[in-house]
């Protein structure tokens, strides 16, 4: 799978029954519908958190889905320090640009906050 970011392949890596698709060079983060419910352990709190937040208003061009290959719709979460992501309108799956998918398990005190911390560190 391309990355919808820059076009360039993404690495599958596989956790706890999750298949996360990294981008190395833009380390952007592709998870394929349910699999942000596996992460966060919770279908129902995972959804409301998700789409609970206000409607995302910015000028930044819309990517593609990368199974689909239809735009995206920008989508906010909820909370204290709410996260922008692309959503495939099909339902396909999630974007999280660097840095936004930690962002937006880093709340929930999940473990695999560590796990991903680790495997996309932050770069300069």
């Amino acid at each position: 799978m391309d990355c919808p970011v820059c076009k360039e392949p993404m690495v599958v890596i596989e956790h706890a029954s999750v298949e996360i698709d990294y981008c190395v060079k833009c380390q952007g983060v592709w998870l394929d519908s349910g699999e942000i419910e596996l992460l966060m352990g919770n279908a129902e709190t995972c959804d409301a958190y998700l789409c609970g937040g206000k409607p995302a208003d910015n000028k930044e061009a819309k990517r593609r889905c990368p199974i689909c290959g239809k735009k995206m719709e920008k989508a906010v979460t909820q909370g204290a320090a709410p996260v922008m992501y692309d959503r495939c309108v099909r339902g396909d799956g999630l974007w999280f640009d660097k840095g936004e998918l930690e962002a937006v398990l880093k709340g929930g005190g999940h473990v695999v906050s560590d796990f991903l911390r680790e495997v996309f560190p932050k770069g300069e």
